[in-house]
Parts: structure tokens; sequence; C-alpha cells
């Protein structure tokens, strides 16, 4: 069965889990996928911490995880569009895309542009729509000037990105180690902490048009302060404070479509938008994964890119040996292509030493006749403890 994360009760990092699963039946409008790279967001570690409980409740065992990026394994009898083999990315709305495999409606998929690493198709979908979603919600022209708080995060990085090709000027609120990467994007840094008012009056001389949120109710206040329209006040996060004043708060559920997440795939395709990496982690550091994410410094996105475990060593049935057997530490393909796989001393002759064997001589290979089962190789003696 494939791995997948899980957590059995509402905690902090010690209670995710990664153990094997049972996939539920593929329907006649699923896909079966396997995971290539599935990114991690803020939200997630809210859920399982309990904090948007009320909202968001989970069910135990809960998965984890939205943005998925993979290949196609399987589809369902109805499924048009997709075959086995095709690359894809999408979301699971049912937190199971940090897993090896996932069973999703094949309307939560697109297909993957070739100029998309793993990487970013698998982070995309979060990051791309509720960027898209903020935007929109600003209602901005070309020329307007946009402040967007925690501007270097995983949403921040694509939202100011996003509000570049649509021609705004981008003031970016974010620590100083970020600052360099968004001058490179055309985006104007502005250093947060005591006396951000004051330095993003002086990096405004024109005005502010609208303010983005990516970070907390503290930049919520701070757009009030600055005499901004609440139309012109969007947050991802912060709820409360944002019914409070009256300000917008759109995120990926009001942008959630395929053709939006196409029309984000294709700008990160065609080298508009990047999406930034900055780390990543085999599913079996899940843990580790969240524990860099819950910094809230890192500069674009982190993902999971599950591997499955390599099988174990198998025996095989030599064909030269008739109904005999012999037990080796090598892989079957030297005997199915009709040959002894060579020995180590074979390959010195050619002047290399053998991949497949160890430094020291190969022990005999045991023998057995007829169909009885082969006996385990015995293991040598314990060498003796000094002194």
């Amino acid at each position: 069965m494939p791995r997948a994360v899980q957590f059995d009760e509402y905690g902090g990092l010690d209670v995710l889990t990664v153990r094997e699963v049972e996939l539920p039946e593929l329907g006649k409008e699923d896909v079966l996928v396997a995971v290539k790279a599935a990114g991690i967001n803020p939200g997630e570690a809210s859920i399982r911490k309990g904090l948007l409980a009320e909202k968001w409740p989970a069910t135990f065992p809960s998965g984890q995880g939205s943005d998925l990026a993979g290949v196609v394994k399987e589809v369902g009898i109805d499924v048009e569009g997709f075959a086995p083999g095709d690359e894809v990315l999408g979301w699971s709305l049912t937190r199971s895309s940090q897993a090896e495999e996932v069973v999703v409606p094949a309307d939560q998929l697109i297909a993957k542009p070739t100029d998309i690493s793993w990487e970013a198709a698998g982070s995309l979908y979060v990051v791309g729509v509720t960027a898209f979603a903020a935007v929109r919600a600003v209602d901005i022209s070309a020329g307007d000037t946009v402040v967007v708080s925690a501007a270097a995060g995983g949403v921040g990085t694509i939202t100011v990105q996003l509000l570049k090709v649509r021609g705004a000027n981008v003031i970016g609120l974010a620590s100083e180690d970020h600052h360099e990467w968004l001058r490179e994007k055309g985006v104007t840094p502005v250093a947060y902490g005591e006396g951000v008012m004051q330095r993003l009056l002086e990096a405004t001389p024109d005005g502010i048009d609208a303010f983005i949120d990516l970070f907390g109710p503290e930049y919520v206040d701070l757009a009030v302060q600055l005499d901004l329209p609440p139309a012109k006040i969007e947050t991802i996060i912060a709820y409360e404070k944002a019914q409070e004043v009256g300000a917008k708060a759109e995120g990926s559920s009001d942008a959630t479509s395929p053709e939006i997440l196409g029309e984000m795939a294709e700008l990160v395709a065609a080298g508009k938008i990047e999406v930034p990496i900055a780390a990543t982690y085999p599913l079996d550091e899940v843990r580790e994964a969240f524990e860099q994410l819950e910094d809230r410094h890192t500069l674009g996105k982190i993902v999971l890119v599950p591997s499955p475990p390599r099988p174990p060593m198998r025996s095989h049935l030599s064909p030269h040996s008739g109904d005999k057997c012999e037990r080796i530490g090598v892989s079957g393909s030297a005997w199915r292509r009709g040959r002894r796989p060579r020995s180590r001393r074979s390959w010195s002759r050619r002047g290399g030493r053998s991949p497949r064997w160890p430094r020291s001589r190969p022990a005999r290979r045991p023998r057995c006749g007829g169909s009885a089962p082969c006996p385990e190789t015995p293991s040598p003696p314990p060498a003796p403890s000094p002194g």
C-alpha cells in the first residue's frame, strides 16, 4: 500500500506520522496519481494545531495536503482527457496529497506544462489561485501602487509577480534577507518592524492605491491607518479583522478552478512568474519540513518529494541450473539476458572493478538440488572484540 502523511489528533509537529494507507476505490470520474511533488502550506499547520477547528474541522485519522503534481497511473471509465503516463498537476480537497499516491476527480487536474519543474508544479495550486484571488479582489489598474505584506512568502512571491504582470507598482514588505530577490522582480522592498508606516510613506510619494495582507491582522490595521478604503484592502488570513473593518477576505476557495490554475501554470511556463523553491524534503521528513515552514522566514515554497522505498533484493532462478536455484546478491537482469554475471576478477582484467560485487571476494554461492528450498547463506562468525 502507498504511504501518506497523517495525524490522529490535533497538536504540534510530533503528531505527524507517515504510514501505509488504503486508497479509496477509483470512481468513474477519478484519476489515480503517483505523486512526484506536494507543496506544504501554513494553513495545513493551522488545521493540524486545531486553530481552524470551528471553520474546517478534521476527521481522524486525518490526511494532509492540497497541492500535488505527478503521473497518472489509472483513470476511471468515464474520464476523458487523461491517460496513464500523463504528467499532471492539481489539487485534492480531501487533505490527501502529501502521499505517494492519491485519488482525485479528473476535474481537479490539468496537464503539466513541460517547462515547469515537478517541485514548482507540485506547489502551484494553493499559492497560485490564492494570489489570483487576492489580486482580483483589489481590482487594480495598470500604474496603481499596491503594498503586499509577507511579500517573500509562498503566496507573496506569486502575488507580487502577478501584480507586476498586471502593470502595478509593487511595494513588498519583507525581511532584509529577501530584499534582493524582490528587487530582481521589479518590486520595491520595505523592511517591516518599528517605523514601517513612515518607510511606506517615503517609498510611495504618489500615494497607495491598494493593500494586500498575507500575514495577519496588524497589517489590516496598518492599511486602515494609511487611509485606504475597505474595498482596496484584502487579507487572506485575518478574517475577523476584515469583517471588523469591512475589508475583503478572498482566498483560494474563491478562485479554485482548472481554468484559473491553467492560467497561472501558463504564466510560470512562459517565465513571467517564478515559483521559488526554498527547500525540498522526502515524505519521511514531513516534521522537519513543517518546522522550517512554521518559522515563517523562508523565501518561496517548501515541497515534499515522495519516493517509494526501494524493493528488497529477491532470489532469482538461474536458467543455467535446471531445477536448481542459486541465491545471489545481484539483480536478475544478467540471468534474464541468458548469461552469468561477470565476476570481480573478469572486470579487473578489463581495467576496472565490477560495480556489482564488494571489494572482498564473494562467498561461494550455496546450491541445492531438486525442488527443495535454498537454505539461507550462513553469516560469518563475529570478529573477536579487541582486548
